[in-house]
């Protein structure tokens, strides 16, 4: 009974029982990051990077695996390998379960397949982000002709080298459309799902990883100090708020969620937003040595090409981006920049701490709650397409 009870840091979600004998319990319980001892994994003795970087690993793995193991060991390495072969077995036979890694914890979830399908249904009902593509036909050839169309031209234009060209042009042999899935929330009411749009072989990820690395710099110049990079970061900037005398008895601290901010945030407004930002932060109309007009045109085809499959159907993105798509978080940041400015100054002026990490804010004040109420609802009227839930505590 331990099996099941016994609190670890990988220790899964489970919603529907699997049937597991306790020692395939015991075994799922490991978690994703476990692995079985003496896998006959070997590392290749042509590839260069080992022979120049993991020379001594190769030697120790190398004469590890060329020992005979001990019994014990052996023995081991067999009972585990046949307990995983048995789960895997089982699951294949359970099309009513869905197992999937959790958004934020990143442990197993098990749960009804019935039930990830109606909240992804739901979630694309509620916010209207995508549209099917009613012709029934995949849109990868489409979305490739876009994308080498655009940067060919770009390219046909000087406004593209060569050499960035190749860089991030499509790769054919790779060539996939993205899918949906969703990660279970467990840490939300009702266990919501965070949309997932997989795609690293998608027509436009090579552009959009471009566009990625040019613009997150830019960012993190203007917005550095507002933003928790992860949660060592939250911790630094709450002790120096403490060393700087502002922490005192009545402090509260409020914590603003921003619900689906991928795509709730308007495709013309971030655009808008983008445009702005690029202007300010460019020198002659160029940003390093892309034109602002080249780089425009990219995000909004990297927009445009966002399509995916799902449940034997094409859909499209037709608002916010892909979650998935490394353009997509550092437009939603940078939207999001913008639309916190009051709340930015509010605290500065106040000597309080204000911070956000994508879609969740945090700030701490000294205020009465009647008083510090009203900044989050004055925000939450400012843009219509940002919908926020916050919460104030001692």
């Amino acid at each position: 009974m331990s099996v099941y009870t016994a609190i670890t840091a990988s220790l899964p979600f489970i919603e529907v029982d699997l049937n597991l004998s306790p020692q395939e319990m015991s075994m799922f319980n490991n978690g994703l990051k476990y692995v079985i001892p003496c896998q006959n994994h070997r590392i290749p003795t042509a590839n260069k990077s080992a022979k120049e970087a993991f020379q001594a690993l190769q030697c120790i793995l190398h004469e590890l695996q060329s020992k005979k193991l001990s019994r014990k060991l052996e023995k081991r390495a067999k009972r585990e390998y046949k307990i995983v072969q048995s789960i895997r077995h089982l699951l294949r036979d359970r099309s009513d379960i869905a197992i999937r890694r959790t958004d934020k914890s990143k442990v197993f979830y098990n749960g009804k397949a019935t039930d990830f399908a109606r909240k992804s249904e739901e979630f694309m009902l509620k916010t209207k982000a995508y549209q099917e593509i009613t012709s029934g036909r995949c849109p990868l050839s489409d979305m490739l002709y876009a994308v080498q169309t655009l940067l060919s031209s770009l390219v046909t234009q000087k406004a593209l080298s060569f050499q960035q060209y190749s860089k991030i042009s499509p790769r054919l042999n790779k060539l996939e459309l993205g899918h949906y899935h969703g990660l279970p929330k467990p840490h939300k009411p009702g266990t919501r799902l965070r949309p997932i749009i997989a795609c690293i072989h998608a027509p436009a990820t090579l552009v959009s990883k471009f566009l990625n690395d040019l613009l997150v710099p830019i960012y993190l110049n203007v917005a550095r100090e507002i933003t928790f990079i992860n949660g060592i970061d939250v911790i630094r900037k709450l002790e120096k708020y403490i060393l700087d005398g502002h922490f005192q008895t009545t402090t509260k601290f409020i914590i603003i969620d921003v619900t689906d901010l991928y795509t709730i945030i308007p495709r013309e407004g971030a655009l808008h937003t983008l445009m702005r930002i690029l202007e300010k932060n460019s020198h002659h109309g160029k940003v390093g040595t892309l034109s602002i007009d080249a780089i425009m045109r990219m995000a909004r085809l990297i927009l445009d090409t966002n399509c995916f499959a799902y449940n034997n159907k094409y859909y499209q993105q037709t608002r916010g981006g892909a979650m998935g798509s490394a353009f997509t978080q550092v437009l939603a940041n940078i939207y999001m920049f913008e639309w916190e400015q009051d709340l930015i100054k509010h605290q500065t002026v106040h000597k309080a701490m204000y911070g956000r990490y994508i879609d969740d804010i945090f700030m701490t004040t000294n205020q009465i709650i009647d008083e510090i109420k009203t900044e989050p609802e004055e925000a939450a009227n400012k843009d219509i397409n940002i919908k926020i839930h916050y919460e104030i505590d001692t």
